[in-house]
């Protein structure tokens, strides 16, 4: 793209704290003066009173202030966002719909640099999370033994719903720090014990700060694939832990990929798929309401809430889903169609990984294996367990898996 003058930069983006105009540098405060309209929140526009242009809150649905705003191109305007319009803001969403050489952008210290600068926290070693028109179940794998985490709110009730959160899985010594109104005249801080926590008269713009304090028999999400059975509720639909993790390196996720998860049954491969990236993506194909509604609760337990579920048999139901990077079929691979559907979706270089514990699907996967060739293999796992007064090995049915790698 070619240079742009700052003159074709018509879209202002000001980044504003609890301190209003006061804290503006003058290049920001000059953007917000020229513009002939000024976009934000009712709280931003009242911090950057007085105003010479015309005002517009955001209307909902948002989208329809972006296209006010597209519209508007080549006249100056002005957005205004808290602090980083960058960091969990407004401007990734309009530098998407604008190019960026027509973008002057003015940020602010986050709400994340405020809250470390106030707690002598380093930012590269704290998890940054946010819970604001988020899903709430999304900090839960960065919930780790000693972590520190920084959470934006959605509102006043969130350090509570947090305390809870921690409490309900062993964590209830974690150290909450809530952080109200930072930057302004409303400013404070508070501790507490989350198993303690009783702070009232929160402001709805607050922070969360965690330092994780995890007992002996906290429910912890572990780092790598193949967690504990127990976590997933099921009705026998599970892959089991070891052929989970095996499953998993199979499918090499990579950073910021689509998996479906056909057959899902309790939702396990596509959960620890999420799991492995906070960017990835997956879809559960599961024709049994039932099990849908409880791939739906193992996800948020686990805390991929965003996992994606479509309720329908296959291969109808694969018709119209946003292109895989992988595929998992755990059951249905000898349903005409599925197997093909799974196959043309996926783009070169993509895998198809599929398990089978039937005689039936193993011929099927014998005939893939001779027409795509990829790899074969047999997975056999015992568990010992109790043998009346003694213990013994209890062998688990074994498990071929096919790996098919799209030319």
């Amino acid at each position: 793209m070619p240079d742009i003058s700052s003159d074709a930069r018509w879209l202002s983006i000001v980044g504003i704290g609890e301190d209003g105009r006061a804290g503006l540098s003058p290049a920001a405060a000059a953007a917000l003066d020229r513009a002939e309209l000024v976009v934000g929140g009712a709280r931003h526009l009242a911090l950057a009173a007085p105003i010479r242009g015309e005002t517009m809150t955001w209307p909902s649905p948002i989208t329809d202030g972006y296209t006010t705003i597209e519209a508007r191109r080549g006249r100056p305007t002005c957005v205004l966002a808290t602090g980083d319009p960058f960091h969990y803001g407004v401007g990734a969403e309009l530098a998407r719909r604008i190019p960026a050489g027509e973008i002057a952008a003015f940020p602010q210290p986050s709400a994340f640099s405020l809250a470390a600068a106030r707690l002598g926290w380093s930012l590269p070693e704290v998890s940054c999370v946010s819970l604001h028109g988020r899903s709430f179940e999304r900090i839960v794998p960065v919930l780790q033994p000693g972590a520190r985490v920084l959470a934006l709110s959605w509102d006043e009730t969130t350090p509570a719903r947090l305390a809870a959160l921690l409490a309900e899985r062993g964590m209830g010594a974690s150290e909450i720090v809530v952080l109200d109104a930072m930057g302004g005249p409303r400013e404070r801080i508070r501790r507490t014990r989350a198993d303690a926590f009783a702070l009232d008269g929160i402001d709805p713009l607050n922070t969360v700060a965690i330092t994780v304090g995890a007992g002996p028999d906290a429910r912890v999400v572990t780092l790598v694939p193949g967690r504990d059975d127990a976590w997933y509720d099921n009705d026998g639909q599970l892959t089991k832990a070891e052929i989970r993790a095996v499953t998993l390196a199979a499918l090499a996720p990579r950073a910021g990929g689509l998996l479906w998860d056909v057959g899902a049954g309790s939702g396990s491969v596509g959960i620890e798929w999420m799991l492995a990236h906070p960017a990835n993506r997956a879809i559960a194909v599961e024709a049994r309401a039932e099990r849908a509604a409880r791939i739906a609760e193992n996800a948020k337990r686990l805390g991929v809430p965003d996992l994606r579920i479509v309720t329908g048999p296959a291969p109808d139901a694969l018709a119209g889903l946003p292109a895989p990077d992988a595929v998992f079929i755990g059951g249905g691979a000898t349903v005409p169609g599925v197997v093909e559907a799974a196959f043309t979706a996926l783009p070169a270089g993509g895998r198809l990984v599929i398990n089978a514990v039937t005689l039936e699907t193993e011929v099927r996967l014998a005939a893939l294996h001779a027409a795509h060739g990829g790899t074969m293999r047999r997975l056999a796992v015992s568990r010992l367990e109790p043998v009346g007064t003694m213990h013994g090995w209890r062998a688990a049915m074994p498990v071929t898996q096919w790996i098919g790698i799209k030319p």
